[in-house]
């Protein structure tokens, strides 16, 4: 099945929605008006009003050790809104607040894999930082989120998925469905939690970016907390690890990182501030559709089809006040 837009109210979506198949393609032979926009094009003619404000409450601001040349390194995270990883994201938001993640360190990198980070002493029980009270402990079945409990709106872009009954967008985000559930997946730059072998589910105190083609099969089995929104490329360039599972054999490889901080409690001129496209809006379907079939001047072969995780959702900074 190819990208398809229903227009449908939140009672209607797993019951029989109205399908409105995506632009055709056109054939040899025809020619268009205009040269068609590229999806980036189609992006930066958004309008306003389909821009959505970033709550600070939702962004952590993660201070590395600045790099080889001494310049500053700084990655911010989106954290994924309720239901999705409700219990990890506020074990991450005290984490942050205990300032418990100042000090810890990026431990892993693997190549077409992921970037990790965490205490490195915290498989020796004397040396590991104790983490502080309050945290949740999560069960595995909230790894997904009974589909009626999410909130599709008016207009929600679906795309087949080898991983699932249907690959969607809701507030934002990618997502897919299976038996009654809804769960995040594993694109490029989605943050995940590291965990011990089940029934542990982690605590949020080890954590994990994405930073090759995107391992799907981790979905379900490892809860998605966030997404990085800027900085990717300070933790996609590290040095990979030449231990297993690319960890690093020597401490001293290790990255720094000074401090990880909610941008709510950074002062006002301290905070990023960052939008995304709607999902909702009727500029994110052309998006989508533009890069289902490329058709501006570069591209011979449209594709005819996407993986959600190669349409990424649009993110911008936006200045101070804007």
């Amino acid at each position: 099945m190819n990208t398809v837009v229903l227009a449908l109210a939140a009672a209607e979506l797993a019951l029989a929605p109205s399908i409105v198949p995506p632009t055709p393609v056109p054939t040899a032979g025809q020619e268009e008006a205009a040269t068609p926009l590229s999806p980036g094009e189609i992006v930066a003619a958004a309008p306003e009003s389909e821009w959505v404000r970033i709550a600070p409450e939702d962004l952590l601001v993660m201070t590395l050790a600045p790099d080889a040349d001494g310049d500053p390194r700084e990655v911010v995270i989106q954290l994924m809104p309720a239901p999705y990883g409700e219990g990890w994201v506020g074990n991450i938001r005290t984490l942050a607040r205990e300032r418990w993640y100042d000090g810890i360190a990026v431990t892993r990198v693997q190549d077409n894999y992921v970037v990790q980070w965490g205490d490195p002493n915290a498989e020796d029980e004397s040396a590991a930082k104790p983490l502080p009270a309050g945290l949740r402990t999560m069960k595995e079945a909230d790894y997904v989120v009974p589909f009626g409990q999410t909130r599709p709106r008016q207009r929600v872009v679906i795309m087949s998925d080898p991983y699932s009954d249907m690959a969607f967008y809701e507030a934002g985000w990618p997502l897919a469905t299976r038996d009654g559930n809804a769960w995040p997946v594993h694109c490029y730059g989605m943050v995940g939690v590291g965990r011990g072998y089940s029934p542990d589910t982690g605590s949020g105190a080890e954590l994990y970016t994405v930073i090759g083609h995107a391992p799907r099969h981790l979905d379900r089995n490892i809860a998605v907390v966030g997404r990085v929104v800027e900085g990717i490329e300070h933790l996609s360039s590290l040095p990979r690890g030449t231990g297993p599972l690319g960890f690093y054999e020597d401490p001293a490889q290790n990255v720094p990182i000074i401090s990880i901080r909610v941008a709510s409690d950074l002062p006002e001129s301290e905070r990023p501030r960052f939008e995304y496209l709607s999902t909702e809006g009727a500029t994110f379907e052309r998006y989508v559709q533009a890069r289902t079939n490329r058709r501006d001047p570069f591209f011979i072969t449209p594709a005819r089809g996407i993986d959600v995780c190669n349409a990424p959702v649009p993110v911008r900074r936006v200045a101070d006040g804007g």
